[in-house]
């Protein structure tokens, strides 16, 4: 089963998705006029910004803190260092690129996810993919077909894995034991999740900025070690983006399609951009105008890939480790240690990969939530929720190749219907933010409240 699920999965990620991924963005850009470029210093302000008529269930700082917390994870530590290790050097300005048209797309998700999101029985917020799918787009089976695949694939990358690298960071730094970790873990998610959305939020609004401020210090102090290096670094990562990488040291070498590959599939692994995960969490935010929240949302992506990845990616280069023949987590763990003193780089990087993975198990609660009660109504969500509890601690306990395997399978059967309602709906995007900019220039539309 195993082994079937893993060729599935290499197929679903194959070239044809990296494309598909990667042009939408690109597309949405091109209709947008650049928005990820012309409006980020507004987006950034917006983020901080409270809407005192708008409809939601919490702020755009609270939504941004909830993607955030599902998005920076492992992949800002283990999946930069595993695309520098098989990509090389390179591998890293694909991830910018990634980044950059990434920003377009989770500004169109996060659009939709307010202009087409609902109001559930108990007065709460409920939008994502499947409601733009089925209001926007008339495709109610689309809506199915993706909540279906996102509540399954919660329980892989937002839950079992995060769970089981968890519990396997502490065993391997503290010499913790499995199963206490897992009813330690299993016991505080549950006092978050239960709480719902409104208690995920003010949670990851705390938890999210200090587990980021402490992974930046680190990868600062290491850069700064290495600072005579950073512009060889730098000029390194520039030159092998387009010639590959030849074999050095204990790096076996790579070819410009590998370098290409690796960046751009670490870098959605990274950001989510047209998964369709965000814009479920985006579509709670309190706003008067999608296009506001819209432009929050893609500072998300702005600050897990061209920030935090890159604060990785440099301390890589710069330290020169990426030639060491480690890969993932053990090659960031081996550049923080050898350029901070004692134990404190395993402590850091360890650290973070702790809080970085119960920070995703509360985020992708709330998205597997929210794709269960599209199924089946909030009456069973309570269900879905203790659920969610169990199978954390069952991630804490057993290896799971095949839950890899499974979740890249889901991951990519969820956001084929996203991208197909991104590419059909994106003129409704350019056009309404169009309106939204020149209501904006003529003062018609307050730019705060």
């Amino acid at each position: 089963m195993n082994s079937l699920f893993a060729e599935f999965a290499k197929f679903m990620w194959g070239p044809w998705m990296l494309i598909l991924l990667l042009g939408t963005g690109l597309w949405l850009s091109i209709c947008l006029r650049g928005i990820q470029i012309r409006s980020l210093a507004y987006a950034f302000l917006l983020t901080f910004s409270k809407e005192r008529d708008g409809d939601g269930d919490i702020s755009h700082f609270g939504s941004l803190m909830t993607s955030l917390a599902a998005t920076v994870g492992t992949g800002n530590i283990a999946g930069v260092s595993t695309a520098v290790a098989l990509g090389g050097p390179g591998a890293i300005f694909w991830m910018w690129v990634t980044g950059l048209v990434g920003m377009a797309t989770k500004y169109a998700e996060g659009f939709l996810a307010i202009k087409y999101r609902d109001v559930n029985k108990h007065g709460e917020i409920s939008g994502g993919p499947m409601y733009y799918l089925e209001f926007g787009l008339k495709q109610k089976w689309l809506g199915i077909l993706f909540a279906i695949f996102g509540a399954l694939a919660a329980f892989g990358i937002g839950n079992m894995i995060q769970s089981n690298t968890i519990a396997s960071s502490l065993s391997k730094t503290l010499g913790t034991n499995d199963f206490l970790v897992g009813v330690i873990l299993a016991f505080l998610t549950a006092m978050v999740v239960l709480g719902g959305i409104k208690r995920i939020a003010r949670i990851t609004s705390y938890f999210v900025p200090l587990m980021v401020l402490i992974y930046f210090i680190g990868a600062t102090f290491v850069i700064l070690n290495n600072l005579s290096h950073l512009s060889s670094g730098i000029a390194l990562i520039l030159e092998h983006a387009f010639t590959g990488t030849a074999a050095t040291g204990g790096f076996a070498g790579a070819t410009l399609a590998q370098t290409i590959r690796f960046g751009v599939a670490r870098g959605l692994f990274s950001n989510e951009s047209g998964m369709g995960s965000a814009p479920i969490v985006a579509a709670a935010a309190r706003t008067n105008h999608p296009e506001k929240q819209a432009l929050v949302s893609m500072t998300g992506t702005f600050l897990d890939t061209l920030i935090i990845c890159s604060l990785t990616a440099l301390a890589l280069s710069s330290s020169g480790v990426w030639v060491s023949g480690e890969t993932g987590v053990a090659l960031t763990i081996q550049a923080f240690s050898t350029n901070l003193p004692g134990q404190w780089g395993n402590i850091i990087v360890s650290l973070s990969a702790v809080t970085f993975g119960f920070s995703t198990i509360l985020a992708w609660e709330y998205y597997g939530e929210k794709c269960f009660e599209y199924l089946f109504k909030e009456r069973w969500v309570h269900l879905y929720r203790y659920a969610w509890v169990f199978f954390v601690f069952l991630g804490a306990l057993f290896e799971l190749e095949i839950v890899w395997n499974f979740a890249d399978v889901m991951n990519a059967l969820m956001a084929i219907p996203n991208l197909i309602g991104l590419l059909l709906l994106g003129r409704i995007v350019s056009r309404e933010t169009g309106s939204f900019e020149k209501g904006i220039n003529k003062g018609a539309i307050d730019k705060f409240d």
